[in-house]
């Protein structure tokens, strides 16, 4: 079986990732759980020619050299992937993401109506964050779509590595990625600046410097997306203002407070028909919420959260509350997602 042949059959399986490590089957995730596809373990020498295959010299050189490598693969109108490279103890392996090559609109994915209002922001900083697979380049790539379709405005995003490939509609969409088009992420973010955008999207906020040149951005009238991997939105803002040495903090905060429009922090639930939807704690940054930040009471967060749904706001367990409540969720699955032991305790 060659890799096209294996990537297709994950594809048609409805994959989200396929798994090629030396000494092991090629196994498929499925809906969450790993499944091994009926086939004798590889050998390290399968695995480095399948892999080897479809890489460039630039990325075999760079593999060599550091003992890990990322990059995106493009199998015809199949899909295009996110690729890891990496070495382990029974040899090499490697984790094929499937980046679907159809960009679903915010309603086919299940986003409330308050995030197509956060798109028609002007400026500001909206965060889309949660653990590695919850599904947040699929959301940022359902909010640029929905910009792309109704506006028209110059778009800059900045990923390592390019997953959703944008063509321009109403919008010019220019795609960089990390290690091809630019050095990193800050000097592509500081360079964005001087080239006319309305709308920057980054791919993950790695570094204190990239988070200050995005708060910039936000600051100065482009409306800025980007990624963190937090497990809620109150932890988001800690995050942010850690990141920063102390003497800063007070600055940032009061940045940070202007500059913030909303987070958006999701995971992926099993269905009950099968399939994941996703659950996605929702923080609006209202006057409210910027005096929090800026007074320092992050823990007040949560509880204004939960009084402010009028405004769009909804914690983690509200909006797993409500997929079970609707039938798309079991009940012990949300539970299970859930940090309160109690979570339909007051539930009617």
């Amino acid at each position: 079986m060659d890799i096209s042949q294996l990537l297709s059959f994950g594809v048609k399986e409805g994959a989200s990732d396929c798994h090629l490590s030396a000494g092991e089957p090629p196994m498929l995730r499925l809906h969450g759980d790993m499944k091994k596809v009926d086939m004798p373990p590889m050998t390290q020498e399968q695995v480095h020619s399948l892999v080897y295959d479809i890489m460039s010299d630039a990325q075999r050189k760079s593999f060599e050299e550091h003992l890990e490598c990322d990059f995106s693969f493009a199998l015809g109108d199949i899909s295009r992937f996110r690729v890891n490279v990496f070495l382990q103890n029974r040899g090499l392996a490697a984790v094929f993401r499937t980046i679907p090559t159809e960009i679903l609109p915010l309603e086919k994915l299940g986003m409330p109506p308050i995030v197509r209002q956060l798109c028609d922001r002007e400026k500001g900083l909206i965060l889309v964050t949660g653990p590695t697979g919850s599904g947040k380049s699929t959301t940022l790539a359902g909010m640029i779509d929905y910009l792309n379709n109704l506006y028209e405005g110059h778009v800059i995003t900045i990923e390592d590595p390019i997953e959703f490939v944008h063509k321009s509609k109403k919008c010019l969409v220019n795609q960089r990625e990390l290690g091809v088009h630019t050095k990193s992420f800050a000097n592509a973010l500081r360079s964005a600046l001087r080239e006319d955008p309305d709308i920057v999207l980054v791919g993950e906020m790695r570094d204190l410097e990239t988070i200050q040149l995005a708060l910039t951005a936000a600051e100065t009238g482009h409306l800025v997306f980007a990624t963190l991997h937090t497990s809620s939105a109150p932890k988001t803002v800690d995050r942010i203002i850690d990141a920063f040495p102390p003497n800063q903090q007070a600055q940032v905060r009061t940045q940070l407070a202007e500059a913030l429009e909303a987070v958006l922090t999701q995971t992926l639930v099993k269905k009950k028909t099968g399939g994941r939807a996703a659950a996605v704690e929702i923080l609006v940054a209202t006057t409210a919420i910027r005096n929090l930040i800026r007074e320092q009471k992050l823990h007040q967060i949560p509880g204004l959260m939960q009084a402010s749904q009028k405004e769009g706001m909804q914690t983690m367990d509200m909006a797993l509350l409500d997929l079970a409540t609707r039938g798309v969720i079991t009940k012990a699955e949300a539970q299970s997602r859930s940090m309160n032991p109690n979570l339909f305790a007051n539930a009617v």
